[in-house]
């Protein structure tokens, strides 16, 4: 990923937080017929992140050769528009934020070990209100044999923050200030951002 220096995060808690908040993630690996991705949800287990697919998407299956994947997390994004500053010339631009995690995945077959990740990601997601175990467990375990564990240990994580940091103080308050303004509650989160980096 390309990252200007003013635009690198290299704060590892930051950069997992994103991954907490926005954990629907995308996982690229290099296959036979060429890179193939599938849209995973992700979770943290201190430094490496586990998921889960189905057994039959045939792309876990290039994951024993041990070669390196690539999972991508897109944070808040918004359209910025050059009617919004005080400097000119302007041109129109994007705000994201974009986490890239780099690591050798590990195949988690034990049914009981799925299980207990499946667990564990209701859990997190449902905050007691519904829970795995209480479903019957002939059921969970029919479903536990039907998808495939992962564990990814990262080996690196880039973070890219684009959020207005090449422009003035005065520029960057007023973008601020009209995605605080927004019905785009994604154009809200990045005003959050970038009035946090402010202060």
């Amino acid at each position: 990923m390309y990252i200007p220096p003013k635009f690198l995060e290299e704060d590892r808690a930051t950069l997992y937080k994103i991954i907490d908040q926005y954990g629907f993630g995308l996982l690229v690996a290099e296959t036979d017929d060429g890179p193939m991705a599938t849209h995973l949800p992700f979770q943290l287990d201190g430094d490496v992140l586990v998921s889960h697919m189905a057994r039959a998407n045939a792309h876990w299956e290039y994951f024993v050769s041990g070669k390196e994947v690539l999972a991508i997390f897109q944070g808040p994004h918004c359209y910025v528009s050059p009617r919004w500053y005080e400097s000119t010339p302007g041109v129109p631009t994007w705000n994201y934020i974009a986490v890239h995690v780099y690591g050798i995945p590990e195949i988690i077959g034990d049914v009981a070990a799925i299980k207990d990740g499946q667990a564990s990601l209701v859990d997190r997601l449902e905050q007691g209100k519904w829970r795995l175990e209480d479903q019957p467990d002939s059921y969970v375990t029919d479903m536990a044999r039907n998808i495939v564990g992962l564990r990814i240990p990262i080996d690196r994580i880039l973070g890219k923050f684009k959020l207005s940091q090449n422009k003035t103080i005065e520029d960057r308050r007023r973008v601020i200030l009209e995605l605080e303004q927004s019905d785009d509650p994604l154009a809200r989160d990045v005003a959050a951002l970038m009035l946090k980096r402010e202060s």
